[in-house]
């Protein structure tokens, strides 16, 4: 097995940030994932659960300057697993060739 990790993909790849209470990371996080985004189509979607401390407005304000990113507002909190799984459905949807999933809280180094 090689000791390098390929990055270059063909097609779409999207990554998934499901969201609670991220208000201090989504902004830093979208930076951070922007300059490894380099398909045309790529996008990062940030699956909100409804959290109380602002997350999903700044979610759309970040959506409203950047093309790449969107933003699904859920009704409630219904937890991590089914936040992936509307944001897998939205990917597959939306045409995505590879799905990257990420904690929005820099648990997983983008």
């Amino acid at each position: 097995m090689p000791d390098e990790v390929r990055t270059e993909h063909r097609g779409a790849a999207w990554v998934i940030l499901p969201t609670y209470n991220e208000a201090g990371n989504i902004g830093p996080m979208v930076d951070a994932l922007g300059p490894k985004l380099t398909h045309d189509d790529d996008r990062i979607l940030i699956v909100d659960d409804n959290s109380p401390d602002g997350t999903g407005t700044i979610a759309d304000e970040i959506a409203a300057g950047n093309p790449r990113v969107r933003v699904i507002h859920r009704e409630k909190k219904e937890g991590l697993g089914p936040a992936y799984l509307e944001g897998f459905r939205t990917a597959l949807d939306g045409g995505a060739d590879l799905i990257v999933q990420m904690d929005a809280d820099f648990s997983h180094d983008p």
